[in-house]
């Protein structure tokens, strides 16, 4: 059970931003969050009143059960005002939880998304290629905008890498459980014996860092410039049009050549890096609140294999919920992602609802 004084102070709360904006005294600057705060709890007190009444009509309902002067017709109402009081009180008890679990500033942002070939050669370029265009058509089922920020292609039509910024609505809820490692099982083309190949490739998805979210300080820059035809060593020739973004504090380094223009790569470099400085802070915050935990969702950790994708077989398996269907080809045509996504929300929340006493 929740302990009650949590729940008293989610109404004791209630009425004090009540009366906050009744009085008309609300600083202007902040009336836009005081309101949406007061909003959203109003949509919980009444489950938390309910939920606070819980014992007394639970006490009062037993008593008339145990009355021996209670009638039959009596007792037979209060087993089944009883029966409907509990269902009441754990569906309350759910919504309250739910209520009071952290919310995740970045699931509104919209996403970027970072997929690189890993172990597996051509096999695994031609996977993070196939990967990005099951990306794609989401997105266009979705009515959400990608642009690719950088790409670096391999032979007969692989990714070495590629990175994209998704927008629309609530981009990041919908991709974060991406981020780890995806795995393929499959005879590549180039196979003349009907062996199957393992390879993987790698995905990250970064919530998009705005200005507001993280200031980015010159002093705390290196910026180089090289050739874009390679990543040759710096250079100070003007015509060089590739950039080198170093973020002294923490050591993230991003690399741009993707465009003609010296000031476009730096923008776009530039982009990509506050992103991943906003969810290095944020991975830092999480460890230090789950320090004897390991959470198997959304942890954003690169190095976990999260999913197996089994062409001979037709099936994918996402490891994290043990969940597999056989509908591969549905999968990568964009058809069943939300399934998936569904159903790691649906962990990520009932551990989280586990954490909460």
């Amino acid at each position: 059970m929740l302990p009650q004084e949590k729940v008293k102070n989610l109404i004791d709360r209630h009425l004090e931003l009540e009366k906050e904006l009744s009085s008309g005294e609300v600083n202007k600057n902040n009336f836009a969050e005081i309101s949406k705060e007061y909003s959203d709890l109003s949509e919980i007190i009444p489950h938390a009143k309910e939920y606070l009444n819980y014992s007394k009509e639970n006490k009062d309902l037993n008593n008339i059960i145990s009355d021996k002067n209670s009638d039959d017709d009596m007792k037979e109402f209060a087993s089944t005002e009883l029966e409907s009081l509990k269902k009441n009180f754990q569906l309350n008890e759910k919504k309250i939880k739910l209520f009071l679990l952290p919310k995740d500033n970045a699931d509104s942002k919209n996403a970027i998304i970072e997929i690189r070939a890993g172990t597996g050669g051509l096999e695994a370029s031609l996977f993070a290629s196939d990967l990005f265009k099951m990306y794609e058509k989401v997105s266009q089922k979705k009515k959400w905008s990608l642009e690719i920020i950088s790409i670096s292609k391999s032979d007969a039509g692989g990714l070495k890498e590629v990175i994209s910024l998704i927008k629309g609505k609530n981009i990041y809820s919908s991709l974060k459980y991406e981020s780890g490692v995806h795995r393929v099982q499959r005879v590549p083309d180039t196979e003349t014996q009907g062996r199957i190949h393992t390879s993987a490739a790698t995905v990250a998805v970064l919530p998009e860092a705005e200005e507001l979210d993280i200031k980015l300080e010159d002093k705390d820059l290196r910026i180089d410039v090289f050739r874009s035809s390679g990543p040759g060593g710096q250079s100070v020739n003007t015509t060089d049009s590739a950039v080198r973004i170093t973020h002294l504090p923490t050591g993230i380094v991003v690399s741009q050549q993707d465009e003609k223009s010296q000031i476009r790569n730096k923008e776009k470099g530039l982009k990509i890096l506050r992103s991943r400085i906003y969810d290095f802070e944020r991975q830092k915050i999480d460890q230090e609140r789950s320090k004897d935990r390991k959470s198997k969702i959304g942890s954003g950790d690169r190095s976990e294999r999260i999913r197996t994708y089994n062409f001979p077989q037709g099936r994918v398996t996402d490891h994290r919920i043990n969940l597999t269907l056989h509908k591969l080809e549905e999968f990568m045509e964009g058809e069943i992602f939300d399934e998936f996504v569904e159903n790691l929300s649906l962990q990520a929340q009932e551990e989280e609802l586990n954490k909460i006493v």
